[in-house]
């Protein structure tokens, strides 16, 4: 009987070969019947096509024991259709199976076949036996004629069948992943072709905005030195070169957030959608030295400044980091967004505190840390965070906090799903460094703790 293996350490390794081996001596095969199921592993890893595999299915019991096969699998409707047989091939339209062929969970004769069912992966015996809904039918395997078959030679095709089904799976698989890399791969192309290059002409049209707003200044002027020939007192140029000041001012405003906000959508897409990321299979850091708060802390704090003093947040800047400089060799867009998923958690759960003095208070902070030897000997750290006040995350749900998926007692609604705390995880664990979450004094702190370049290594 097939049994599940723990975690794949040796010892559960050596036990389910001994009952294997064990089963295969119970098996009896004949030499025969062992050359063909050698015959049969043989050519699935030979050949790559999921074609040739289910030609191959069909061969081998033609070629050794001289009957006829046939494989129906079943398609997106939970159909089942011809895809392959001794006398055909492989069907390019696959035709419906016969009214006589059926998913069964035992195999059973009809007429002059004897049809068995073909498995998603090889079953315990006890799920065979309750019908349990974890034993998946993919197809239906068929041998013609019954007739020439002894019971030795059901069970062995029985047997045929179990490999034909863990190996069509492997190879659903891999055709799968394949066609999916092919996406990725086109993707990457649609992405620079139809997103990051169309994004770069932006830089072209906020210059032209620039350019109109300035064109103001030129219509003020006008109006000044048509006021100045009037000769007169004239309130109705007043009253217009005050109006054009007021557009101008509130343009330069709109401008300024739009430029800053597509500034930072650009570093976002560059940063996120580079091809290495997609031809390595994840992340890859293209690092610089970056000054920590006006490269990548401000930046991020302005984009929600706006929508936290709407809430009612007080952003609390540190003393200790006004005019200071500290310089990190990180990704600047990855680090950036480590900083925005932050600030974004803070905006969503901050809440107003009753203080000791009887004075509330609904704020976000930020701050850092030096730490000396944390990454070893001369090896400084700096540890990075970012406050909120509000109630205390319950003990319970502390160890998972990064996990990715992982949605607390207080989520609110959000796209994002429990990835965001994931994401940082993530990105601060490929610059070598940590995350952690620790309950304060009226709130919650995360930070991460990242190497500190040896000239930053101050207290």
């Amino acid at each position: 009987m097939n049994k599940k293996t723990g975690t794949g350490d040796l010892g559960n390794i050596l036990q389910r070969t001994r009952e294997k081996r064990a089963d295969y001596v119970s098996y009896n095969f004949s030499p025969r019947k062992n050359d063909a199921l050698k015959t049969f592993f043989d050519l699935a890893q030979e050949f790559d096509s999921l074609a040739d595999f289910l030609r191959i299915c069909v061969a081998v019991p033609r070629e050794f024991f001289e009957v006829d096969a046939r494989l129906y699998l079943l398609n997106g409707k939970q159909q089942l259709e011809l895809v392959c047989d001794t006398s055909h091939g492989v069907y390019a339209v696959p035709p419906a199976a016969g009214q006589y062929v059926r998913t069964a969970f035992r195999p059973y004769i009809s007429g002059q076949s004897y049809l068995i069912p073909v498995y998603s992966t090889i079953p315990l015996e006890a799920d065979i036996e309750s019908e349990s809904n974890k034993v998946r039918i993919t197809g239906v395997f068929e041998i013609m004629p019954v007739a020439e078959l002894t019971e030795d030679d059901k069970f062995f095709f029985c047997k045929y069948a179990n490999r034909i089904g863990y190996n069509l799976r492997k190879k659903t698989l891999a055709h799968q992943n394949i066609q999916h890399l092919k996406f990725i791969n086109n993707l990457v192309n649609d992405i620079e072709h139809n997103v990051i290059i169309p994004n770069m002409h932006y830089r072209y049209l906020f210059k032209q905005l620039e350019r109109h707003i300035n064109s103001l200044n030129d219509l003020t002027s006008m109006m000044e030195q048509y006021r100045q020939k009037s000769g007169a007192n004239n309130q109705r140029c007043e009253t217009i070169i005050g109006k054009i000041k007021d557009i101008k001012n509130n343009l330069n405003a709109s401008y300024r957030d739009i430029s800053r906000h597509h500034v930072n959508s650009s570093l976002f897409l560059e940063s996120l959608l580079r091809r290495d990321h997609f031809e390595k299979g994840c992340f890859v850091l293209r690092r610089q030295i970056c000054k920590l708060d006006s490269e990548i802390i401000t930046p991020q704090l302005e984009n929600y400044a706006k929508r936290m003093a709407m809430r009612g947040i007080t952003i609390e800047t540190p003393t200790d980091m006004r005019g200071e400089e500290i310089e990190l060799n990180a990704d600047l867009g990855l680090l950036s967004q480590v900083y925005a998923n932050l600030f974004s958690n803070a905006l969503k759960y901050t809440q107003r505190v009753e203080r000791h003095n009887g004075h509330s208070r609904k704020a976000v902070a930020y701050g850092r840390r030096i730490i000396k030897d944390y990454f070893g000997p001369g090896q400084p750290g700096i540890k990075l965070n970012v406050f909120s006040t509000g109630e205390h995350i319950p003990t319970h749900e502390i160890a998972s906090l990064f996990d990715d998926g992982f949605t607390g007692h207080n989520q609110v609604e959000d796209l994002s799903r429990g990835h965001g705390l994931a994401f940082i995880k993530y990105v601060v664990e490929m610059h070598g460094g940590q995350v952690g979450y620790e309950p304060t004094a009226e709130g919650n702190n995360f930070y991460f703790i990242l190497p500190l370049l040896q000239s930053e290594a101050k207290s």
